[in-house]
């Protein structure tokens, strides 16, 4: 399958993580988590804008009518502008366990938002993170439990098959989402990754296939709706994090990378870790849901 390198944004993100298209703004926005940088890019001017975030930004989406992103920082859920640095909390996550802080997320296609968390701290059991809906109200309900790093959170063309993965597992897999009340059933596996290669961010094509950014393995895989691997994309760097499909046409593939954990020798091995890539595809994405919000928020002075 041919794919394009057209566009490498030399960041170096230490972990660069929660990349989205939005489709409104026409730009690529991604987050580095450890370094604390949020990032807005315009791939066709190739003009690239960044803040340092408050705390550590693990995911976030645009809410629909504003100008004001929806955040999944390492201990809650905030609405957040960065121009401003302004930050409303809705609720703290996971205040009684320090141990973790909340990771990977996107919108659901019925505009609800929701983040998993992580255990990052050796010293507590690692089947404490668990999976968080802010719903539409802007209520929080928990999940899928037992988690150690929770990832790969995408959802079909039709919203009804939920996909989610606990990385250090090396498998993906998939849940029935009732489309009308949020909720996750019958787990079933969806796909088991190679040795070396740990399932990170994923997102879903318009044709409904499954494409994710495996940590370690220097690619993103390709999958059919029935866990077949189809296609796999070797990248520049070897620990590919999250994948998105942006662009005007939707037909770009976007991937982050990071450099975390990696030794100065391994480093100087990977010069391309942590940075952004952009890939033309013969593929078409969906548009990154919004949060929907059942009422707006009022900033006041």
């Amino acid at each position: 399958m041919n794919f394009e390198l057209i566009d490498e944004i030399e960041v170096h993100n230490e972990l660069g993580e929660g990349v989205f298209w939005d489709q409104r703004r026409q730009r690529i926005w991604w987050t580095d988590i450890v370094g604390q940088r949020l990032f807005r890019y315009d791939p066709i001017a190739r003009q690239l804008e960044q803040w340092q975030t408050p705390h550590r930004l693990a995911c976030f989406a645009t809410v629909a009518g504003e100008d004001y992103l929806i955040a999944a920082f390492d201990r809650g859920f905030a609405y957040y502008r960065p121009e401003t640095q302004r930050v409303h909390w809705l609720h703290q996550i996971e205040t009684d366990n320090p141990g973790t802080r909340l990771n990977d997320g996107r919108c659901d296609r019925q505009g609800r938002f929701w983040a998993g968390s992580m255990v990052e701290n050796d010293d507590i059991a690692t089947d404490k993170g668990q999976l968080y809906c802010l719903d539409r109200d802007l209520t929080v309900s928990a999940w899928v439990a037992g988690l150690s790093i929770t990832n790969s959170l995408c959802w079909s063309p039709r919203g009804d098959r939920m996909y989610h993965c606990d990385t250090p597992r090396q498998r993906i897999d998939q849940y029935r989402f009732d489309t009308a009340t949020g909720a996750p059933s019958e787990r079933e596996d969806f796909c088991q990754t190679d040795a070396g290669c740990y399932p990170d961010g994923s997102t879903v094509a318009a044709d409904g296939t499954v494409w994710n950014a495996q940590w370690g393995g220097q690619r993103v895989v390709r999958y059919s709706d029935a866990g077949d691997t189809l296609d796999t994309l070797t990248t520049p760097a070897r620990q590919s994090s999250c994948v998105a499909f942006g662009g005007p046409d939707l037909n770009l593939l976007i991937i982050t990378s990071a450099w975390q954990g990696m030794s100065e020798d391994q480093r100087g091995a990977d010069p391309s870790a942590g940075n952004l890539f952009i890939y033309k595809t013969p593929f078409k994405g969906l548009p990154e849901p919004e949060f929907m919000a059942s009422a707006r928020h009022q900033w006041g002075p």
